[in-house]
């Protein structure tokens, strides 16, 4: 038997990635802006066959071959009139329904719940103002199948490890940010498309009246892995929505407490290489390579760096904190304790660095914390 997040996937499929129109969307938002946009291509449509065709009739009927000869005229005060006011009755008869759309579009008042959304390179940060929930959405596409070594996916690069997950029926705002440069926030089926600016916040909302799967992307350029930047939302039956965020929060209670009982004890440095490898290929390979030799120029590499084989606690501060003026972000709020002193571990002790050293949980925390 099929799970509800299977069939739910399986609904999501059924789009033509083909398709040359407007997608009509899921919400009545989207629907809005689809009949805006083929009320104005019909329109346009309209008067190119109109102006098109008095041209070739004119151009053929009253051709130099049949004998006619050009008229001698001056300016026409009933004509200029006419080109003059019949376009202006066209651009309102636009108007109304456009602004009535667009103001709806905006329109972020009395929401059910919020939603920050905050970009960095190459991942989205979601939070549940109104829940204590929040977590990262990481590109889940496999690196083999992007360097074309495994077959490529139905949902290739469009596909996340946690997607975004909101209630059918209710008006969800987004609160649209960025950590680092200008990302876009984009899902074509609810018809939202905002930028996430640094130090902003756009607003956007949505109102989705059947449950699936829905999928978007960042829609500006924000570097070399643009294209890595996948949106999947989930919308789930209000109910079953309020399952989930129990359990979310749940589980968020059940890390905090786990990374306080590692606080208290050390791991084995077999397990720190083991977990380190996995979120360095991850979080960091995409930069700095799967070999540690980073991209000359662009990236700097790990191996036999004097980060990564001399102060150690510089090491972690920088994994911590980012560091400014760079495409290094800061880790300290994406990854776990275990997590950050693990990758760390693994970068100190990879591609032949060898320094022997073994960052613990309490480590990383003593450099949060400025002890």
């Amino acid at each position: 038997m099929l799970s509800s997040h299977a069939v739910l996937a399986e609904t999501a499929s059924s789009k033509d990635p083909y398709q040359l129109n407007l997608t009509k969307g899921v919400t009545d938002i989207s629907q809005q802006v689809y009949d805006l946009h083929m009320l104005m291509f019909t329109i346009c449509v309209v008067i190119g066959v109109i102006v098109f065709g008095v041209m070739f009739i004119s151009m053929f009927l009253h051709r130099k071959s049949k004998g006619h000869k050009p008229a001698n005229f001056h300016e026409s005060v009933k004509v200029e009139v006419a080109w003059t006011v019949v376009p202006f009755i066209i651009l309102i008869f636009m108007a109304v329904p456009a602004a009535k759309t667009l103001i709806a579009m905006e329109d972020t008042t009395a929401p059910d719940m919020s939603v920050l959304v905050t970009g960095s390179q190459w991942k989205w940060h979601y939070k549940y103002m109104d829940h204590d929930v929040e977590y990262y959405s990481l590109l889940a596409t496999q690196r083999e199948q992007i360097n074309n070594k495994f077959a490529k996916g139905e949902n290739y690069l469009l596909e996340v490890d946690r997607p975004l997950v909101i209630p059918t029926g209710q008006k969800v705002r987004f609160l649209i940010t960025s950590d680092d440069v200008i990302h876009s926030w984009w899902v074509p089926d609810f018809a939202v498309k905002k930028d996430a600016n640094p130090g902003f916040i756009n607003e956007a909302w949505t109102v989705v009246n059947e449950p699936g799967v829905y999928r978007g992307q960042c829609a500006e350029l924000c570097g070399k892995d643009h294209g890595y930047m996948p949106v999947v939302v989930i919308a789930k039956e209000p109910a079953e929505f309020e399952q989930w965020v129990a359990q979310q929060a749940a589980l968020q209670q059940q890390a905090r407490e786990e990374e306080q009982r590692l606080l208290s004890m050390n791991m084995e440095m077999s397990d720190l290489m083991a977990t380190g490898e996995r979120v360095y290929q991850t979080n960091c390979a995409a930069c700095h390579m799967p070999n540690g030799e980073g991209l000359p120029g662009v990236f700097p590499a790990l191996k036999g760096s004097p980060i990564t084989t001399a102060d150690k606690p510089a090491h972690i501060d920088i994994l911590i904190n980012g560091r400014t003026g760079t495409a290094m972000q800061a880790f300290g709020k994406q990854l776990s304790l275990s997590e950050l002193s693990a990758v760390i571990t693994y970068t100190r002790n990879a591609w032949g660095n060898n320094t022997g050293d073994v960052v613990q949980p309490k480590d990383v925390y003593a450099v949060m914390n400025g002890q």
